[in-house]
């Protein structure tokens, strides 16, 4: 997949077309991404009193369903991504080595 969590992606394809947000999971088994403010649906849940900590309420909750990836577009993110700590240190440690020398 061209797409990964975290990446800020436009919609391309369907009803929510020229949308702009975050994804929020990636499920590439099924080739779909969940973005962020996208494809909303409603989800109706009913009131239960299973579970370790008693009853959950019911009622509609509104909830982003998966689109598939061909519907999406990667975008050019504005700030560029934080380096991993192990990055970072081997950049530096090649920096004071070659200032040594």
């Amino acid at each position: 997949m061209h797409v990964k969590k975290g990446d800020l992606v436009q919609v391309i394809a369907g009803k929510d077309k020229g949308a702009k947000g975050r994804v929020i999971a990636a499920l590439p088994r099924e080739s779909r991404v969940v973005v962020e403010g996208v494809n909303m649906i409603k989800k109706h849940s009913k009131e239960t009193h299973q579970g370790p900590r008693g009853a959950k309420t019911g009622g509609v909750q509104s909830m982003e369903a998966p689109l598939h990836v061909s519907n999406v577009k990667k975008l050019k993110d504005d700030k560029p991504a934080d380096k991993k700590p192990a990055e970072q240190k081997a950049e530096g440690g090649a920096e004071e080595t070659g200032g040594d020398s």
